[in-house]
């Protein structure tokens, strides 16, 4: 898998545990989430590094807006330890991947 994908997959976790446990949204994302997620899928499509990316929080040129980067940082910070509990072997990945 690549690291595009990976990085895609895994802000489909933190994105769905956030929606889930603070949207109390049961089936899938809410409004809001999925066009949260589909602009970070975008956003990773359009990296101009590429394969060669570093993380989003390293990089040098920032290509979300305002409004989402808060957005991704919210999810980020609850998301992230919940990561451990709910899908360890993604947490290790992930946290190996930094």
């Amino acid at each position: 898998m690549s690291r595009i994908e990976r990085e895609k997959k895994i802000i489909g976790v933190m994105v769905d545990i956030y929606c889930k446990k603070k949207h109390k949204h049961k089936d899938g994302l809410c409004e809001e989430c999925q066009e949260l997620l589909d602009y970070s899928r975008q956003r990773l499509d359009k990296c101009k590094f590429g394969e060669e990316k570093t993380y989003c929080q390293k990089c040098p040129i920032h290509c979300y807006k305002k409004s989402m980067k808060e957005k991704v940082k919210d999810v980020m910070r609850f998301s992230g330890p919940r990561l451990l509990i709910y899908r360890p072997v993604d947490f290790f990945k992930h946290m190996i991947g930094k």
